[in-house]
């Protein structure tokens, strides 16, 4: 089985919430997702993050958000 994994920090430095930010008129994290689902070389698109917002967001765009990643391991 073949896995993408996409990192989406929700506490970023320079641009907070970048991941969420809208960009040409979508979630800047769309475009990884969808890109990811295109290829069609993954059996499954996983979304790491610390954000319940950035989370529900990923969902929407066809990742999957198995749980949240702990505060303290996500800097």
């Amino acid at each position: 089985m073949k896995i993408a994994i996409i990192p989406a920090r929700g506490g970023s430095k320079r641009i907070p919430r970048k991941n969420i930010k809208a960009f040409h008129g979508k979630p800047m994290i769309a475009y990884s997702i969808e890109t990811a689902i295109a290829s069609g070389c993954f059996d499954k698109v996983l979304v790491s993050t610390d954000d319940v917002e950035i989370a529900n967001v990923a969902k929407e765009y066809g990742a999957q958000v198995p749980f949240l990643r702990p505060a303290d391991i996500s800097d």
